[in-house]
């Protein structure tokens, strides 16, 4: 009995010492195979985190280039200063730190806890400029240390010319990462590949001596080359800012110039704007001014951020609007190309049209005008007709040709759809309104595009603002596609437009952009806002040349003008395309062709008379059909204004200097605007000034001046030539 029992307890034991050690094996194979197929990766990551330091190197950026070649936007080099705590002793301690808080300004305790961390690399501070490195190596030769402090080469976006094509160029953020324009845009481009720099640890987590160091070298971004001129551009912003001086616009102004063949975006600008440099400074110095004086902290946090958003908003491309008459090129090229019309229609225009239940007025009574005559006057009531004559179908389908319907796909970030009524839709009125530019919001992008088009022979250009992709050594990496997307009228339509745009800058509503001798063909508009800003207005003129062959397009656009010109798209924005276009036609190599007419008001120039007696000079003066009026007692001429071969108004004065305190005296500019030719010329006669004339004056008898060169109040020399444009007043269209 005993025995079976002792065998029993000896069986069980040995069960239980079975299961006892197979449980124990059991959850030790089951840990090893968790450790190391399950968590291995993971602990072999954290580990590998433990043993090594991985700090990124910034790769820099791609430069931006003008299409000439010019830096618009680089990366320049600043430094990060890293502390190496490993290497700084209780001896030296004390002196690192009051030397970097003095030349960083950072607090002293702060860089003393940072110091006694167990690492060589602890970033201090981040982009430095040259005169902090500069400082921070002229410590370390003065204290002679050797280690403990590091300078590393990083690169801090920098735009060269300042507030120039910001919208276009855009910004980066304090991370170098494009945060707007073709810098967003080709961010990725420009980016490049980081470096790596791969550090090994010891068992206490302190970075152990340089040798253990593995350098990965960062790639460099590419670089951009635009489609940008910056001798245009510089042009455009010009005259585009002293637009929205003179006319007082509330709402900004842009505009566009483009290569009418390819879609190259030569000049693209929007005022106001902002310094990319400083992109998150508010650059409108009274709006800045009224967001500091709110006190609550949401509501001017909520303001600034509006503010900042409105002035990085590229007008060009975000923002729709009735383009108005400028359209009416549209709606015309549509008719000739199906044949409805030709230029000689005639059309019946009283003064409005009842269309449904709408009474639709014209800007002026003309009684009988042709087609062509329609254009040049701007006739609402002939461009309903049309309209009625094309009907909803044929208006929405060449809508559609034109680009209107789709975004045209620019390379910048943020370009808006246009908000149109379909055929199906389109009511009477709605008919009527459209083919006069109103009912239909579109883009000024949209609209220049589609002006290309009526200009180069029919052909629906791609427009864009990169010309081609460069990597760092130089090579192309990617160049700009120019095929047109389609044709959307015949060439023969689009020679019979020119003809009669040519027609309308020379002697119809948009003679306010003539410029003698360039054979310009234009078109203005002026449409009124809808919404909460109903009863303001956006004056525009879109104009192209040379006319026998079209090269480049310009839209220009004021939104909300409230100036002594109105709010009208002849005198508001023809002066603006007018004095940037007699810049940039000679600068592309436009050759002027002058008519007998245009030769007999063109201005002359001023002889050379300086070091002759005043009886000499006068009759030098007096042979250029020119008048003479003598300042001081000399007996010889010490200089002059015009200077020698300075243009000078046929007629004009030249001002002659006998002494050094002749040559001092100034005179002040009057106001010129508002004026008839005469009065504007009898003004500046009576204060001793020259006036040269532009725009409409040089074909028009009613014309009254819009803009001067040197503003009123001025003290400037006595003969002083001023340039006065002229525009045709009370010119709605």
């Amino acid at each position: 009995m005993a025995k079976g029992k002792t065998v029993r307890t000896w069986r069980r034991t040995m069960i239980i010492l079975i299961l006892l050690v197979g449980v124990g094996f059991g959850a030790v194979i089951f840990s090893l195979v968790k450790l190391q197929l399950i968590q291995g990766p993971e602990l072999q990551k954290r580990a590998t985190d433990q043993q090594l330091k991985d700090t990124t190197l910034s790769a820099k950026r791609g430069t931006i280039y003008d299409c000439n070649m010019k830096e618009l936007a680089k990366s320049a080099t600043v430094w990060d200063v890293i502390l190496e705590p490993a290497y700084i002793t209780d001896k030296n301690r004390d002196v690192i730190a009051s030397g970097l808080s003095e030349i960083l300004g950072i607090n002293k305790d702060e860089i003393v806890k940072r110091s006694q961390k167990k690492t060589y690399y602890e970033i201090l501070k981040s982009k430095v400029e040259e005169d902090v490195r500069n400082k921070i190596l002229e410590f370390k030769s003065k204290n002679n240390i050797t280690s403990g402090i590091r300078l590393e080469e990083n690169y801090k976006r920098y735009y060269p010319y300042g507030k120039f094509a910001a919208t276009v160029l855009g910004f980066t953020g304090t991370d170098n990462q494009g945060l707007a324009g073709v810098e967003a845009e080709y961010d990725s481009e420009l980016t490049g590949t980081p470096g790596r720099l791969v550090t090994a640890q010891n068992a206490v987590g302190t970075d152990m001596n340089f040798q253990y160091e593995q350098e990965v070298a960062a790639k460099d971004g590419d670089s951009l080359v635009l489609t940008i001129d910056e001798v245009i551009q510089h042009y455009v912003e010009k005259y585009l800012a002293e637009g929205i001086a003179n006319n007082k616009v509330q709402n900004r102004g842009c505009a566009i110039v483009m290569n009418v063949k390819t879609g190259a975006i030569l000049a693209m600008a929007v005022k106001g704007d902002f310094d990319p440099n400083n992109p998150f400074v508010i650059d409108d110095p009274q709006k800045a001014a009224e967001i500091e004086a709110i006190t609550d902290p949401d509501k001017k946090s909520e303001a600034k951020q509006k503010a900042l958003q409105e002035q990085w908003r590229n007008k060009c491309i975000s923002d729709v609007y009735f383009p108005g008459s400028v359209f009416k090129m549209i709606t015309a090229s549509a008719a000739l190309e199906e044949k409805l019309v030709s230029e000689d229609t005639p059309f019946n225009c009283p003064p409005y049209l009842v269309i449904g239940d709408r009474k639709i007025k014209d800007w002026k009574t003309f009684g009988h005008l042709t087609f062509a005559e329609g254009i040049c006057q701007s006739s609402n009531v002939v461009f309903m007709q049309v309209g009625q004559r094309l009907g909803a179908q044929l208006l929405f389908k060449y809508f559609d040709a034109f680009g209107f319907t789709q975004k045209t796909g620019i390379d910048l970030p943020g370009e808006s759809r246009s908000i149109y009524i379909t055929a199906e839709n389109m009511t009477p009125v709605d008919l009527a309104c459209i083919s006069f530019g109103q009912s239909n919001s579109i883009t000024p992008i949209q609209m220049i595009t589609a002006a290309c088009a009526v200009a180069n022979g029919g052909y629906l250009v791609q427009p864009h603002i990169v010309e081609k992709i460069i990597d760092s050594n130089g090579n192309i990496v990617k160049t700009a596609d120019t095929t047109p997307k389609r044709q959307v009228i015949s060439k023969e339509t689009s020679q019979r437009m020119c003809k009669i745009l040519q027609q309308d800058a020379k002697t119809g509503t948009a003679k306010s952009g003539y410029i003698a001798g360039y054979r310009v063909c234009g078109k203005t508009g002026t449409s009124e806002k809808q919404g909460m800003a109903k009863g303001e207005y956006i004056a525009s003129y879109c104009g192209f040349a040379p006319a026998e062959d079209p090269e480049i397009a310009m839209l220009v656009f004021y939104d909300q003008p409230h100036g002594p010109n109105g709010y009208y798209g002849s005198p508001v924005a023809g002066p603006t395309f007018l004095a940037t276009m007699t810049q940039v036609l000679p600068y592309i190599g436009v050759q002027p062709q002058y008519t007998e007419e245009e030769l007999a008001k063109l201005d002359g120039k001023a002889p050379n008379v300086v070091g002759k007696t005043v009886d000499a000079a006068k009759n030098q003066v007096a042979q250029e059909g020119l008048q003479a009026k003598v300042y001081g007692d000399g007996n010889t001429v010490v200089s002059q204004i015009p200077e020698a071969g300075k243009s000078i108004p046929k007629k004009g004065t030249v001002v002659l200097f006998t002494d050094k305190n002749s040559a001092a005296q100034t005179v002040t500019v009057p106001n010129l605007v508002n004026l008839t030719l005469s009065e504007a010329n009898q003004r500046a006669a009576e204060a001793g000034l020259n006036i040269s004339i532009a725009g409409a004056a040089l074909t028009s008898s009613s014309a009254v001046s819009s803009t001067q060169s040197i503003a009123e109040g001025t003290k400037v020399a006595p003969g002083t030539v001023i340039t006065v444009t002229f525009s045709e007043k009370n010119q709605v269209a």
